[in-house]
Formats: C-alpha cells, structure tokens, sequence
C-alpha cells in the first residue's frame, strides 16, 4: 500500500475521544475525494448500554463513507467492556497479531487513505506479550494521540509521547477533544505545555454532533 495514506490513532487512555477524533480524520479525508477505509483491531464492551450511539466500528465506517463489513473494520468484537486480551480470552480465543496485520493490509488495498485507531492507550495487550504499541510499530504508520484537555493532560500525554518514540513510533499530532468553546486558563496552558515540552503539533477538536457530521470541522493529520 505504497501509495495509501495511513494513520494510526491512539488516546492517553479509554474514553479519551479516539473514535470520535479518528471519525473526524476520516470525514476529512473522504471530503477531499479519498477512497477512505477504517480498522480497529478488536472492539469491546458491545453488550453496554449506548444511548442510541453506534458502536466504534460502525462510526467509523459512516464517517469515511465505506461498504466495509464489521468484519473488515474489526476482526475482533465482544460483549464485555473489557481489555482485548482478557474479553478474547472471556470468549474462549486469543487474539492472533498475524490476522491483525493482514486485516489492517487489506483494508488498505483499495483505500486511498487509512485510518486505524487502537483500544485503549498504547499499553494495553491485544494478546499475551502484544501491545497495542507493537501493533501500531508493525504496521509503521504515523500517531495521531487524542487526549481531554483538562487536569492531568499533560502527564498523561507526554507519557504516550515517550512510549511511542521509544518504540520509534513518529507523532504526527496532539488533538485536545473535546475542546471547549471558552477554554480554562488550564486548558489553554495544557495545550502550550504540551506543544512546547512534547515538541509535537497540537490541535483541539470541539464536540461533535455524531449525527450530523455535515457540521464537524475538518481534521487533517
């Protein structure tokens, strides 16, 4: 996939805003005429309630505009809101690295752009001894880090920004999500001090109306 561009987000945790921060990249980049696919390794916590909103996987899809199957998106899906590694082996399996690359390869295929997003932060095991750091360094395509914007955002983002160089990972951005209309003197500061320690881009991505993604702003990496 040569000629396809990719990128690869990840968050400074769980609900940190990675999906909707990955579905924004896709917007964008399905606006710009691009043949856009998705991927994500594994998807937990489907038997949880969700107040009307779809699932990671099936946000992802509307967002880039693909016929992908849930299959092609994630190869791995389970009921409880769980690490991957301990929902696959609650279903009786585990999760095999192997058939991640190749999913992710052949979502690639025919896409001119691809936009993975991981589980969790960079530390979480997709298997025994497999991080999602090691997924994200087979594959090789630039970070993209979501992160919130409030107290904490600069320990917790400047840890992922060390975890991911020491694996030789690249950061292509910081997005701050979701950003407020009149941020705090905190956020403001966080924003600066994480730009200027990290030495990485930084944007903010406000909330989005899922169900009207006409109105989201664009979001290129």
């Amino acid at each position: 996939m040569p000629d396809t561009e990719a990128i690869f987000l990840t968050g400074t945790g769980t609900e940190v805003g990675k999906t909707v921060v990955a579905a924004a990249i896709a917007r964008t980049l399905a606006g710009e005429g691009r043949r856009v696919a998705v991927f994500k390794p594994a998807v937990t916590g489907l038997d949880e309630p969700t107040d009307g909103q779809p699932a990671d996987h099936e946000l992802l899809r509307t967002a880039a505009g693909s016929d992908q199957s849930d299959e092609e998106i994630a190869p791995y899906r389970y009921g409880p809101p769980a690490s991957p590694h301990l929902a696959a082996a609650l279903a009786g399996e585990q999760i095999d690295p192997a058939r991640l690359r190749a999913a992710a390869a052949a979502a690639a295929e025919d896409a001119d752009a691809l936009v993975c997003e991981g589980v969790g932060g960079l530390l979480v095991p997709l298997a025994p001894g497999y991080l999602v750091r090691d997924l994200a360094a087979d594959l090789g395509y630039p970070l993209v880090v979501a992160a919130p914007p409030g107290l904490g955002a600069i320990n917790h983002t400047l840890l992922t920004l060390e975890a991911a160089r020491a694996a030789g990972l690249r950061v292509a951005m910081v997005v701050l999500t979701p950003w407020p209309a009149e941020p705090t003197e905190i956020e403001r500061s966080n924003r600066e001090t994480i730009a200027e320690l990290g030495d990485v881009r930084v944007e903010t991505l406000a909330p989005l109306d899922l169900a009207a993604a006409a109105t989201w702003p664009a979001l290129r990496p």
